[in-house]
């Protein structure tokens, strides 16, 4: 029996499209977050070495792990615009969707096996746990114009990261106390491994069945995508030419093309902080035992979602009174003041105040940042390519993030200035943000709806 499609605006079709939040958004939480790095310190260390032969050559883990991240946020800002050329012409994005999403959710179920024995195998799904999770997001994204008006954008996006936060939690806790009552659950120390690295290792399995589960109600009612009109020519290619197109039509809409380079430069320290801030944690803070660093950043993640739910609704309400702009200027603001202070962290309790913080900021430059770019699309069906133009400088600010990071870590020998580097985008993309509603002669233009005023 078909299904019929709920209409643009609907509630129905804006909670499915939410509801992704849901279902993927506990990749981003107990893998990329929490477990996973969790588990891969647990795991050198249990071996009690800190290199491993990869590809003929020794390799430290933190440098190993960080330049599979890089290549596969290279790969990921290569395929977008591939997929988005050929979604737009085939008008199917949906397809290419559910496909990522099930090859993120089957590599979460694959690093049940990852091991020093087995690190081939488990890169590979790590490499692709990451490739699903962020070209499923990206696709998932260039829905927002398609299925919502612009003045249900900042809502519904805000909606779907603080279901996003709600469902991860759920499951995080649920891990945890796997992780930390094992017996509880039949899984014990025995010659196939520790009982809280086994109980890890369950907690990626509950990753994908939660994803690929969740997303059958998301896929149920989201359109099938927009067929481009005219003649079809050199497929493959069209993503590419469809972003130098959406390049030159910047050259006219200059609010956007200011709101993206702000975004491009605050997105590369955001984004950096949450791929590292587990990492900055085990390493920088003074736990005590294993168990209580194990713990203590479990419960600095779980914080982190909890006030971003928060921060996620306030920034939605923010922006309606203030502006999208001026609201984003804030934010990035406390950001700076976050990075400062987290130079100074030794002690747990501090590790959580930061967390608390960083929470209430973190929801909230995210679902703002993405309805904010939505609404400043110009009028057309294109909005895949135009998605993909966004995601891809989101991602290439991953890599040169990423790197400077680990540039600075390594050249000064801790992570700590590093995070101090970051700062500085934060304080730039304030001053570009600046510059979004001014004219050419530097006067704010006030608009009449949110995003200018």
């Amino acid at each position: 029996m078909a299904i019929a499609l709920a209409l643009k605006g609907s509630k129905k079709l804006l909670n499915a499209w939410a509801f992704y939040d849901w279902a993927n958004s506990v990749y981003s939480l107990v893998i990329a977050s929490a477990i996973f790095p969790i588990f891969y310190g647990a795991l050198f260390r249990a071996a009690e070495i800190e290199k491993v032969t990869v590809f003929g050559g020794e390799i430290a883990r933190a440098p190993l792990i960080s330049y599979v991240t890089s290549l596969a946020f290279v790969f990921i800002a290569l395929i977008i615009p591939l997929l988005s050329g050929i979604a737009d012409y085939l008008g199917n994005k949906k397809v290419f969707m559910q496909f990522f999403c099930y090859l993120g959710g089957a590599s979460c179920i694959g690093l049940y096996w990852f091991s020093l024995e087995n690190i081939y195998i488990g890169l590979v799904c790590y490499f692709f746990g990451l490739v699903g999770f962020w070209v499923s997001f990206a696709i998932n994204n260039s829905y927002l114009p398609d299925i919502a008006f612009p003045e249900q954008q900042d809502r519904i996006s805000a909606k779907g990261f603080s279901m996003g936060y709600v469902g991860s939690v759920i499951l995080l806790l649920f891990n945890l106390w796997m992780v930390m009552n094992p017996a509880f659950f039949g899984i014990e120390t025995d010659v196939d491994g520790i009982a809280e690295i086994k109980a890890m290792k369950y907690s990626f399995v509950t990753v994908g069945i939660w994803w690929i589960l969740f997303s059958q109600y998301t896929f149920r009612h989201l359109p099938k995508g927009f067929k481009k009109e005219g003649e079809r020519k050199n497929i493959i290619l069209n993503g590419f030419r469809e972003l130098k197109g959406v390049w030159i039509q910047l050259g006219g809409e200059t609010k956007l093309k200011r709101y993206l380079g702000a975004f491009f430069v605050y997105s590369m320290a955001v984004q950096t902080i949450m791929l590292i801030a587990t990492y900055f944690g085990e390493e920088e803070i003074q736990w005590g035992t294993d168990n209580e660093r194990t713990t203590g950043l479990i419960i600095s993640i779980l914080v982190i979602q909890v006030v971003a739910i928060l921060g996620a609704t306030v920034t939605a309400m923010a922006s309606k009174a203030y502006g999208n702009v001026k609201t984003l200027i804030v934010i990035n603001v406390l950001w700076v003041i976050i990075c400062i202070y987290a130079y100074f962290l030794i002690t747990p309790m501090d590790f959580y105040i930061a967390a608390g913080c960083v929470g209430l900021v973190m929801g909230g430059i995210q679902a703002l940042s993405r309805s904010t770019y939505s609404k400043f699309l110009p009028e057309t069906t294109d909005t895949t390519s135009f998605f993909s133009f966004y995601d891809v400088a989101e991602k290439v600010g991953i890599i040169f993030g990423t790197f400077l990071f680990g540039f600075v870590a390594q050249l000064e020998d801790s992570m700590r200035p590093a995070i101090v580097f970051l700062a500085l985008f934060f304080i730039i993309g304030a001053v570009l943000l600046t510059r979004v509603n001014k004219d050419k002669t530097g006067m704010n233009v006030l608009g009449s709806d949110s995003v200018e005023s």
